[in-house]
């Protein structure tokens, strides 16, 4: 920088150098305020040019005049489509409102043009300064003015000033409106003079015009209309009145006010345009009355220095209110006669609203089948009766068949001792309840509609329940960096997929202050809170098509309309679906290596980039302020990675550091090792091809989580890493009805220390007749009969059915002193089954199995194989 300054110097032949700087733009950066402090340090003379610059860029050409419009239209658009609702809807409900909340809402607004159905771009929006709401005798009309805390002040005399200004891609627009509430005819003579020289002083700027003649426009108006007031005009070329009033009221927040109108114009050759007339100026929409007795304000012009007093009434209450349009607007008063009419028949309205919420039923001349909207229900005609019921009670409604006369609709009722219903209450049994009723139709287009209506009422219902099942998140606090300062992944794909349009496109995952961020498009969204996140995993595109980051939440969250606890973005690193040719290629094809080389260079490239996110978001973590959530990314282990069926699907299930997980087909499984108590391998026995493998958990209410058709030759393995994370585990020759065990190991009076030693086929002896008692409980069944019917099952089935299946275990009441082996005792249940028949099977299951086995002899006598004699049931 130094360099820099004697450069310049020495190009000047004087000893005084100037240069040109923006005086009102204050230096915002370490580069900007070091170079700041170099200029005013240095002998170099400074001079302000921001107002030649100003003129310079004083025309605009084409695209800077629609930039100018759209932010016009932007700011007149928040101040009549929000902000005046809104003052309206405070005034009527006598609401406490302070400026600083409004200010706050409004910018909110300004910076969502979609709020108010404005198309045009957020990113493109922005402030010019923050939005201004005065009333109560505190006024500013500078520029730089700040909504103070004060509540909004509407009673008897007062006045309100909202002044915003929008900007779009830099450039910049300004409107301000001032609304007068039961106000003296002396401030309604003073706005219309406003506004009068606010009109003048438009008119005047025409091109080739100084700037200067606006204002004399303006100050010829108030001098001719109103000299008086001539002092308190402001001194730059506004159009502001700020004026003491000095009569006495009873009310010191009346005592002073100011009036402030301010529009975007754009001069043209011929007359100006007003580029925020969208927003309307006039006398009838900006006073404001409650006072019926003074709604006719007058027109000739007051004596300013006379006394006035206002008598000052309660506002009605806002279910005694007409419409705001039509009653707090001056111009459109009604004679009294027509008023008290029209509030009749308010109040009569109201009241007949209020019996419709005490229960009443619909009117109607005709017996027939209604849907009630508002109150969730079905209205059906019953021996001449209109009895409502709520859709909740109906399990199915449908037509039936059509005949000469019409079409039946049934409709089914969730009653007691049915699988979906939710009636089992003991109280409830003694009762009589309507099981179905079917109504004859001679529209057959009605009954399609009340059948539509009923099911979109039932979705409604269901949705607000799944919702409110939901536990309350914090909310996502945003980051205020730029937005190349954020850390944020864009082109991602999220499961599950969003319904609608939202399927179709990729999204951008922010990591904000407290959470994470998903956007796909403006309506599609969801948060993942930090604290709300259980277990987090990166896993690559090794031996997948798909590069992923995947979260395991505590809670539940809705992702679109679905609820979910696993929230999973990916990236494909190729298209998973390749045309292939039906000639053959050589593996020496120069096409197919480059190809080869482009996909592994992709994948590289996308496994870079989540890299580099993952590494990002993990510093964000490592903060003090998110320490404390022990957050970090775990990475599966694909060398102890096995194939298994979870979900009726064939998968790849991989281990990671503190859980067992399957992140790529639907459903996802993600089993938490911590509060896994034992791991049971079940169908382990010589013969086999595949087993099972079952996690039961600490909390024996929760279910098992089973995966199936584990192929034998990974069994080595599961053993050796389940050793290394410190996991018991047992085997079994057959599968258990997991359901029953942990029912009956759930019981307060079932000893908690060897509870498990059942499934222990190593036990000794004294531990198997101290269990004695407890496995009679359990029967075995013929679905695995031993030894000899393990070479018959085929390792793509699968033999468990955990609702279904008994437990497979049996006791021995055998009396001698030595206890039995567990093969003798085995063996001796399962001749006992066979010639007795087990309690379990029903005849069409005994059936089957004969079935199957005949069919199994004919396949090894076809083949010439040899084969063991099958003993029938």
């Amino acid at each position: 920088m130094d360099e820099i300054i004697c450069a310049v110097c020495a190009h000047s032949e004087s000893n005084h150098v100037v240069v040109g700087h923006l005086a009102r733009e204050k230096p915002e950066g370490k580069v900007l305020e070091a170079w700041s402090g170099k200029l005013h340090g240095s002998r170099l003379k400074l001079f302000d040019v921001s107002s030649g610059i100003s003129e310079l860029l004083a025309v605009k050409d084409f695209t800077e005049i629609i930039y100018v419009k759209k932010a016009a239209y932007l700011a007149a658009s928040v101040m009549r489509k929000y902000v005046v609702p809104k003052v309206e809807k405070i005034i009527v409900d006598e609401r406490k409102v302070t400026h600083s909340k409004l200010m706050v809402l409004t910018e909110k607004i300004l910076l969502s043009p979609i709020n108010i159905d404005v198309k045009l771009k957020a990113e493109n929006v922005d402030i010019c300064y923050p939005p201004i709401f005065q009333s109560g005798g505190k006024y500013d009309l500078r520029p730089a003015a700040f909504s103070n805390d004060d509540v909004l002040y509407y009673d008897s005399g007062s006045v309100i000033i909202c002044a915003l200004g929008a900007k779009y891609s830099g450039y910049c627009s300004n409107v301000a409106r001032t609304f007068l509430i039961d106000c003296t005819a002396e401030k309604c003579y003073a706005y219309k003079v406003l506004r009068q020289a606010h009109d003048a002083a438009i008119a005047a700027l025409t091109p080739g015009s100084m700037v200067s003649s606006s204002y004399q426009a303006a100050v010829a108006v108030v001098r001719d209309k109103a000299p008086e007031l001539l002092p308190f005009l402001t001194k730059s070329a506004g159009a502001g009145i700020d004026k003491t009033n000095s009569d006495k009221t009873n009310n010191d927040k009346t005592k002073e006010f100011s009036l402030w109108l301010a529009d975007t114009v754009l001069i043209c050759k011929k007359n100006p345009e007003v580029l925020t007339a969208f927003i309307s100026k006039a006398d009838g929409d900006a006073f404001y009355s409650f006072d019926e007795d003074n709604a006719g304000l007058p027109s000739m012009k007051p004596a300013l220095k006379a006394d006035v007093t206002v008598p000052v009434k309660p506002v009605p209450k806002p279910e005694l209110m007409l419409p705001l349009r039509e009653n707090l607007r001056s111009r459109s008063r009604t004679p009294k006669e027509d008023l008290r009419k029209q509030l009749q028949s308010e109040i009569l309205k109201n009241k007949t609203n209020e019996a419709a919420m005490r229960g009443d039923m619909p009117g109607s001349n005709r017996l027939e089948i209604q849907v009630d909207k508002q109150n969730e229900a079905i209205l059906l005609p019953i021996y001449g009766i209109t009895v409502p019921f709520h859709v909740c009670t109906i399990k199915k409604v449908e037509i039936r068949g059509d005949c000469n006369r019409g079409v039946y609709v049934s409709i089914t009722f969730n009653v007691p001792g049915t699988t979906a219903s939710s009636l089992h209450a003991t109280h409830l049994q003694n009762l009589i309840f309507l099981k179905a009723a079917t109504f004859l139709s001679k529209d057959r287009s009605h009954a399609v509609e009340v059948i539509k209506s009923v099911k979109i009422l039932q979705k409604g219902v269901t949705e607000r329940a799944r919702r409110a099942s939901l536990v309350s998140q914090e909310r996502l606090q945003l980051c205020d960096g730029m937005r190349r300062d954020r850390i944020q992944f864009s082109y991602l794909w999220i499961r599950p997929l969003f319904a609608g349009r939202g399927r179709k496109f990729p999204g951008t995952l922010v990591a904000h202050v407290n959470g994470f961020q998903y956007s796909a498009s403006k309506s599609e969204k969801v948060d993942i809170m930090f604290n709300n996140i259980k277990h987090a995993f990166f896993q690559p595109a090794e031996r997948d098509m798909i590069t992923l980051l995947h979260f395991h939440l505590y809670d539940e969250i809705m992702v679109g309309n679905k609820k979910t606890r696993d929230v999973q973005f990916y990236n494909e690193v190729m298209d998973v679906v390749d045309a292939v040719g039906l000639k053959r290629r050589s593996a020496w094809d120069p096409d197919e290596i480059e190809e080869e080389q482009r996909e592994r260079a992709r994948r590289k490239e996308i496994n870079g980039h989540f890299e580099l996110f993952v590494k990002r978001v993990v510093s964000v973590w490592s903060q003090p302020t998110l320490n404390q959530l022990g957050l970090h990314f775990e990475s599966p282990s694909q060398k102890l990675g096995f194939n298994g069926v979870h979900g009726r699907t064939t998968c790849f299930i991989v281990p990671t550091p503190s859980c067992l997980v399957q992140l790529v087909e639907l459903p996802f499984l993600v089993t938490s090792l911590r509060e896994v108590e034992i791991v049971c391998l079940e169908r382990v026995s010589l013969g086999q091809k595949s087993f099972d493998m079952v996690f039961v958990f600490q909390d024996l209410k929760r279910d098992v989580v089973r995966i199936e058709v584990i192929p034998m030759t990974s069994i080595d393995k599961i053993k050796d890493w389940l050793n290394d994370i410190n996991m018991k585990y047992y085997e079994a020759k057959l599968n258990l009805n997991w359901r029953k065990v942990l029912k009956t190991l759930d019981h307060p009076d079932s000893d908690k220390n060897d509870r498990w030693e059942f499934l222990n086929p190593d036990a000794s002896d004294s531990d198997i007749e101290n269990t004695e008692t407890e496995d009679e409980k359990y029967e075995p069944s013929d679905s695995e009969s031993g030894s000899e019917s393990d070479d018959q099952d085929s390792d793509s089935e699968s033999v468990v059915d955990s609702g279904e299946d008994e437990v497979l275990l049996a006791g021995s009441n055998d009396d001698d002193d030595g206890a039995e082996s567990w093969d003798e005792m085995e063996r001796k249940a399962r001749d006992a089954d066979m010639e007795m028949g087990s309690e379990s099977d029903s005849e069409d299951e005994r059936r089957r199995q004969r079935e199957k086995a005949k069919r199994h002899l004919n396949l090894q006598h076809s083949l010439g194989l040899p084969h063991k004699r099958q003993r029938a049931n």
